[in-house]
């Protein structure tokens, strides 16, 4: 999709700090981090949100979380524990348009459920 911002980092065309990329997947720092760990996971093919996944998207949601794993490992996460996070539709809190998976960590995050 030519206006999504996140595809245009996928590109390259807008300046991001990547940390991880792969035939299926982009991830890079969020701008306004929550956590201080706090990087987004993208599928390389434009999917607005959970709502679109089908069964042909499995290998790439699954690349998402293989990605997460060594993403939490290679930041130091990976053993004091991390968040992951899909926000699907405007009433979730998601911003654009392009599922994305949010991994936060580096701080103790409350026990709240729900």
């Amino acid at each position: 999709m030519s206006d999504c911002l996140f595809c245009k980092i996928i590109k390259n065309e807008i300046p991001s700090k990547i940390v991880y990329r792969d035939d299926l997947v982009t991830a890079f720092w969020d701008i306004h981090p929550q956590t201080p760990v706090h990087i987004l996971i993208v599928p390389n093919q434009h999917i607005a949100g959970a709502a679109e996944l089908t069964p042909a998207h499995a290998e790439t949601l699954a690349a998402m979380f293989v990605a997460a794993n060594a993403i939490a490992a290679e930041h130091g996460v990976a053993q004091s524990g991390y968040r992951l996070t899909i926000n699907q539709g405007p009433d979730s809190g998601q911003a654009v348009f392009h599922l994305h998976l949010h991994l936060f960590g580096g701080k103790r995050m409350s026990d709240r459920r729900g």
